[in-house]
């Protein structure tokens, strides 16, 4: 018996052996911090885990992020820390807290020695700049950006970040006196923290890649146009969203300053009185001051998106169009899902989910109407015109629905995509240029079965859901999300999707003059999904043809709301 009893010390101390690959305590800028190591599969191997380390001091109200002062004794990071100050759905009450700055780090091990030089992933999660949180949605404990499987299967660091909302995070006299973009500064901060103390972790300081998808896509875009991360980072990949969406910049901040302002009572004769009442006014009141009409819209829903970054001179020095040679040396990945309006178009016109009830071309051209408000009636005649070029004399609902959801997509998501790929590769040195559309069907049974790929669809796939909650996906889906696993991660590791740690289907080439390549995204990859020239067509028109039709209003929510 005794025998079996030092047999079992045995193999105890030999997987106690295997227990060690996880890095305890870590010393950080700011001091120890200590985290949790998870065991993955009974031989896999192990991710360690930190949740809630702060990467900036608790926030002034809109004021710029500062440096944390650090703590003493070892800071337990193994809770996520709550999300920043932000409306509920309801849009009736607030969740969070302006003490939000923290970040989340998930590190995979080996079963020997700890891992070293990983590259590193830092995720910027979207939500119109008015929701979102690091951790992303929960479900039954499992939260949409856990970034557990990325690590685990590409073999990287995976980072994500809280960043300031809504009034508090974008709100902007367009002046030095509320200058606005602090949930910009909040992400740089984030970022240059993960620079300076990622070493520590066992990740490369020199081979970051920032990622994120919607608002936190064009987050990523404007980090990369931005003077002030020189350096910082080596990578891009932006998931539907570019710095130069319509909905990107606020160009007329100084009237959504006084519209917050005289909600919350406030004087606005002048911005130093305004900014100084603002930002002693309660947070709950101006985070809820903003309310965003989800009925009964007076325009299309894209143009009440009003809350976002501005150009202020310094973070953001110019228009993001003007930016891009300094993202001359930044590798950049960007692309759509093929449907991704149609959750837009849904609101503002409702009737393409219902299969009973019809809509009618006069529909179309007034949502047209809506959107090409910049361009007047020529510009809604000329688009009307190519939109409805295919339907013939008799077009289907089918035809007409898909053609509404096409033109949304088009619209807010893809024509500037492209446009943004355009301007990376035509200023580009070093930095290589990638795109893709992403393409496997929605999984929403409410919806009609010609729905494709809707925004944020590719978030599931990209964060492992198929894996980590394997019961509720078919293998098909396990499918994708392994290949976009491979593609976002090899590109983090060498600026190549297709060379890294993980085998890819089918090898995806650059954007380039000479081809304009991109990836179709699905779970039935092969040679044939390499594709040229999308849209083209509609590309064409909306970047030449409908750019040099005369303007005759802004695109402002100013005229347009209350």
């Amino acid at each position: 018996m005794a025998r079996w009893h030092i047999l079992a010390l045995a193999l105890c101390s030999y997987l106690g052996v295997a227990w060690a690959a996880t890095l305890g305590v870590v010393l950080t800028e700011g001091g120890f911090v200590e985290g949790e190591s998870k065991k993955l599969g009974l031989f896999g191997s192990y991710v360690d885990i930190f949740r809630g380390i702060p990467f900036a001091a608790p926030p002034k109200r809109l004021e710029d992020p500062q440096p944390h002062p650090g703590w003493d004794g070892t800071l337990e990071a193994k809770t996520f820390k709550k999300r920043c100050m932000q409306m509920k759905l309801t849009q009736t009450d607030v969740r969070g807290s302006e003490d939000c700055l923290y970040l989340n780090i998930w590190i995979p091990q080996g079963r020997r020695q700890v891992s070293t030089k990983l590259p590193v992933m830092v995720f910027i999660y979207g939500g119109a700049f008015l929701v979102g949180g690091s951790q992303g949605a929960n479900f039954l404990d499992n939260y949409l950006y856990d970034g557990e499987e990325i690590a685990v299967r590409g073999n990287v660091i995976v980072v994500t970040v809280n960043y300031r909302l809504g009034p508090l995070g974008f709100l902007s006299t367009g002046d030095e006196n509320l200058p606005g973009n602090y949930g910009l500064k909040d992400q740089h901060m984030a970022i240059a923290w993960v620079k300076r103390n990622i070493k520590a972790f066992g990740g490369d300081p020199d081979n970051i890649t920032i990622f994120g998808e919607s608002a936190g896509a064009v987050s990523v875009s404007l980090q990369t146009l931005s003077p002030k991360n020189k350096g910082l980072f080596k990578r891009a990949i932006s998931q539907s969203g570019v710095g130069v969406c319509s909905w990107a910049i606020q160009r007329d901040p100084l009237f959504w300053a006084k519209k917050l302002g005289e909600k919350v009572g406030c004087s606005t004769d002048n911005t130093t009185i305004l900014a100084n009442c603002l930002r002693s006014s309660d947070p709950k009141t101006l985070t809820l001051a903003y309310h965003l009409q989800l009925t009964n819209l007076p325009m299309p829903l894209v143009h009440t998106l009003a809350l976002t970054p501005v150009v202020d001179g310094d973070f953001l020095p110019d228009m993001p169009e003007k930016l891009f040679a300094n993202a001359a040396d930044i590798d950049y990945l960007a692309g759509v899902n093929n449907m991704d309006g149609h959750i837009f178009a849904g609101v503002d016109l409702p009737a393409i989910n219902r299969p009973l009830v019809k809509i009618t071309a006069e529909q179309v051209y007034d949502l047209i109407k809506g959107l090409t408000v910049d361009r007047g009636e020529a510009g809604a005649n000329a688009t009307y015109n190519v939109y409805t070029q295919s339907w013939g004399d008799k077009p289907s609902q089918e035809v007409m629905k898909k053609t509404v959801v096409d033109l949304v997509t088009d619209y807010i998501f893809l024509i500037p995509t492209q446009w943004a790929l355009n301007l990376h590769l035509q200023n580009a040195q070093s930095g290589k240029t990638y795109s893709y559309v992403f393409s496997q069907p929605s999984r929403m049974p409410v919806y009609p079965s010609w729905v494709g790929a809707d925004h944020a669809d590719d978030l599931q796939y990209v964060f492992g859901k198929p894996f980590a909650t394997p019961l509720g996906y078919l293998p098909k889906h396990r499918t994708v999300s392994k290949a976009m696993i491979a593609y976002w991660t090899n590109f983090a590791r060498s600026g190549d999707p297709n060379k890294g740690h993980s085998d890819v289907p089918v090898s995806w080439p650059a954007y380039s003059d000479k081809g304009k390549y991109y990836l179709d995204i699905n779970n039935e990859m092969n040679k044939n999904s390499v594709k040229q020239d999308l849209r083209s067509r509609f590309v064409t028109f909306w970047n030449s043809v409908y750019r040099q039709l005369p303007q005759v209003a802004n695109i402002s929510q100013s005229e347009l709301m209350f």
